[in-house]
């Protein structure tokens, strides 16, 4: 799968979680950029990932994540798998 379609089916996640169909996000894009953006939330959005590309994330992955982009990267990963 692309970045582009990772990309596809992700926004919707985001812009669900956060209630704004205007969200629109790109690799650079972290927790700062986004309003509402809080721990719980990115609970929300790493089990949404899950479920929607039908992978597992690890705690110790999902830590280390700093932005949009290393997580589209993971889920690419994941998926090759």
């Amino acid at each position: 799968m692309s970045r582009e379609d990772i990309y596809a089916q992700l926004v919707p996640i985001f812009q669900d979680i956060f209630d704004d169909d205007d969200i629109e996000i790109e690799d650079g894009t972290t927790a700062k950029d986004i309003d509402g953006w809080d721990s719980l939330n990115h609970i929300n959005l790493v089990l949404g990932a899950e479920q929607e590309f039908g992978v597992k994330f690890k705690t110790s992955e999902v830590a280390k994540l700093q932005n949009v982009g290393e997580f589209v990267d993971l889920i690419g990963l994941k998926l090759s798998k």
